[in-house]
């Protein structure tokens, strides 16, 4: 079910990915969320918010957002994954607050918001097909899910409001433009174009993601929707001195 609240209109929305919050990160992280709730209406984390994906470093997270005062959304990347612990930091995670979405959506004010993970692929010309061996045919059959899970959050949100700007929150790359840095052989691992599809035809304002550390700030997909890579070293390395990105709606 879309969870729904009733605030104030969103003008600001912060976005960040790959924070790899560690359990020596206690205390580390107070001041970063502070100044975020000063500058923007609400929060987007774009996966992997942990380091090795324990649940006790999502526990260091959840206390860490405590000095956040704006509505947080979050979802899971692959680093969360690696422990098969990611229900435990989901749930970590909601019990402080945080909307974390998997193929589900929030509606905040005037802005509705669709998460998923996503999954990789290829892009374009080198997106892999439906073909070959069952262990192809399921990685591909993964990332096809997702982009499911995706058109069914901005079709539910297309239903049930008017009106809405709609912002989608995934980990993985939906276009290659964001991964260009990367060396190409990875560049399966880390999108898949399939996720451009319903952000192209659901009328979406933006999308943001992370998980490619060195690729590309801005993109925008075949029909002009912006997509932002907000991963933490990318932001620092482009000069944020607070490593988050602030786009205005």
């Amino acid at each position: 079910m879309d969870n729904e609240a009733t605030e104030p209109v969103v003008r600001r929305i912060a976005a960040v990915g790959d924070i790899h919050i560690r359990e020596t990160d206690r205390g580390k992280w107070s001041d970063y969320f502070r100044d975020i709730s000063e500058q923007a209406d609400v929060l987007l984390l774009c996966g992997d918010l942990t380091d090795t994906g324990r649940v006790e470093e999502a526990e260091i997270l959840a206390k860490e957002l405590r000095t956040c005062t704006i509505p947080v959304i979050a979802v899971l990347g692959n680093h969360d994954f690696d422990r098969d612990q990611q229900k435990g930091i989901r749930k970590t995670l909601i019990k402080e607050g945080v909307q974390v979405l998997d193929g589900d959506s929030v509606v905040i004010g005037n802005v509705g918001f669709a998460g998923i993970k996503g999954f990789g692929g290829g892009f374009d010309q080198g997106m892999l097909g439906m073909f070959g061996e069952k262990m192809m045919k399921d990685f591909v059959q993964e990332a096809v899910d997702e982009a499911l899970k995706l058109d069914a959050a901005l079709s539910r949100l297309d239903s049930e409001h008017t009106g809405l700007k709609k912002i989608v929150v995934m980990h993985y790359a939906p276009i290659k433009a964001t991964v260009v840095g990367e060396p190409e052989q990875i560049f399966p691992f880390l999108g898949s174009s399939r996720l451009a599809e319903p952000i192209n035809r659901r009328d979406v304002v933006a999308a943001f993601h992370g998980h490619a550390h060195i690729g590309t700030l801005e993109g925008e997909t075949s029909r002009g929707v912006k997509i932002f890579n907000v991963s933490k070293p990318i932001l620092t390395k482009a000069g944020y001195l607070l490593p988050f990105y602030i786009f205005e709606v």
